[in-house]
């Protein structure tokens, strides 16, 4: 599969991979240096074609396929074309028939006799049949993963339309009823005006109008208990009720069955360092440039890494958070176990119990592994989504705008760990000077 899919990928003039594939009007595509370069050799002859199927142009207009480009940068960044040709080699190495070791980090073959055993030390390293094995694994177990996610969410959108019809249905028919009601005491409203009519009538018939006057009032009197106040007011059907912000209202009611959803996390003071400000409400933290403060010391109080933890930790279940880090040069966030030193300069790797990334220089973005881990940032980080699955061992870092990935650390936490925050120190020119704060999702 993986072959037949690469030779749909190679260009037909430098046989490689497409880079930045191009079309010009027959369907074929070629990477944008090869056909320019096949054309600048036709110039002489004063004609322009097709490598694959020799039609001419007078004039042709390269078009960029971003979509091709999509495909081969997948496919280029995908292991198993490498796990593939590994399979189909006997050993990797010609020299050592017995090393079969594929490293899932860097998507390669690894010979620990060839290569250096340090450059795949804290990577994950396992044999070529286990490597294809996980990630055949994987694909399933995401397959599933996903389409449980979406079968709960259309299940619960196909309960709530049904709800939302019983209950119009129950209120259009207590409705109905009600009118019906009303028309039946209408109908004897008016029955009874007409008898009272009639009374009035046959009065005036068998009395002279000066006696009719006089015997108003006892005839009034007689006629009184058949007419009673006529009401024909009620409420309007309610509409509004199933209109108005109708996706609105019902997001709000699916928001509830969402797991994990943002949790409101607070900031735990005792362990935030003397010139950390929090707010009242412990949700934001800023470097101040004053003094530190006269703040108790305490063997859980960072003394030296500008630091706090959350005032929550978790060793267990699955937890969701997210951490707005706009206008910020500078900053740190992830999780630490609840054992790490908190005295003196720490270094925070996850040999020292911290799983973190980082914004380091104005604008880089780094996983603090062992060494960092440049991370692909495509735009500047405004708010920073984290994901921790305890018992799974993943910690999950986002981008909470667009929710599109940034890195994952797979570890089996040892014992409870807490969220971390580090707004890193501000400077004297302005820059570093804004907070970190804690987003809560609020219905």
């Amino acid at each position: 599969m993986a072959c037949c899919l690469k030779d749909e990928l190679l260009c037909s003039i430098c046989l490689s991979i497409y880079q930045d594939p191009v079309s010009f009007g027959c369907e074929h595509y070629f990477c944008r240096k090869c056909i320019t370069e096949h054309w600048s050799r036709q110039e002489l002859h004063g004609v322009r074609d097709c490598p694959e199927c020799r039609r001419t142009f007078t004039d042709p207009l390269l078009s960029p396929s971003l979509k091709l480009s999509n495909i081969v940068e997948r496919y280029s960044a995908f292991p198993l074309d490498a796990i593939l040709n590994a399979q189909r080699s006997s050993y990797p190495c010609k020299d050592h028939e017995k090393v079969k070791l594929f490293c899932l980090t860097d998507k390669s073959l690894v010979c620990f006799f060839c290569d250096e055993p340090a450059l795949h030390e804290q990577h994950q390293v396992t044999t070529i049949d286990e490597a294809y094995e996980e990630i055949q694994s994987s694909a399933k177990s995401l397959r599933a993963t996903i389409g449980d996610a979406f079968e709960r969410l259309h299940r619960f959108l196909r309960e709530r339309q049904k709800s939302m019809l019983e209950e119009l249905e129950t209120d259009t028919a207590r409705k109905l009823a009600d009118i019906e009601h009303k028309i039946q005491r209408y109908s004897q409203q008016l029955r009874d005006v007409k008898e009272g009519i009639q009374i009035l009538q046959e009065r005036l018939n068998e009395t002279e109008r000066h006696d009719f006057l006089e015997g108003i009032a006892v005839t009034s009197e007689r006629i009184k208990g058949k007419i009673h106040e006529t009401n024909l007011t009620y409420e309007d059907f309610p509409t509004s009720k199933y209109m108005g912000p109708l996706q609105y209202t019902i997001w709000k009611s699916l928001f509830q069955d969402i797991s994990p959803v943002p949790v409101a996390l607070t900031l735990d003071p005792i362990t935030a360092h003397q010139r950390l400000i929090l707010s009242d409400d412990c949700t934001i933290v800023a470097y101040g440039n004053l003094h530190p403060q006269p703040l108790q010391d305490s063997p859980r109080r960072f003394d030296v890494e500008v630091s706090v933890l959350g005032a929550e930790g978790f060793m267990s279940g699955v937890h969701y958070w997210e951490v707005m880090v706009s206008e910020k040069t500078q900053w740190m966030i992830g999780v630490a176990h609840e054992t790490v030193s908190r005295k003196g300069s720490i270094q925070i790797q996850p040999s020292r119990g911290f799983y973190c990334i980082v914004m380091h220089d104005g604008n880089q973005y780094s996983a603090c592994t062992e060494p960092w881990t440049r991370l692909n940032v495509k735009s500047k980080l405004e708010k920073v989504g984290v994901y921790l699955d305890y018992h799974k061992g993943l910690l999950i870092f986002y981008n909470a705008d667009d929710m599109s990935w940034l890195y994952t650390y797979r570890e089996k936490f040892p014992a409870k760990v807490f969220p971390y925050f580090s707004p890193g120190q501000s400077h004297a020119n302005g820059k570093n000077v804004q907070p970190l704060r804690i987003n809560t999702v609020r219905l």
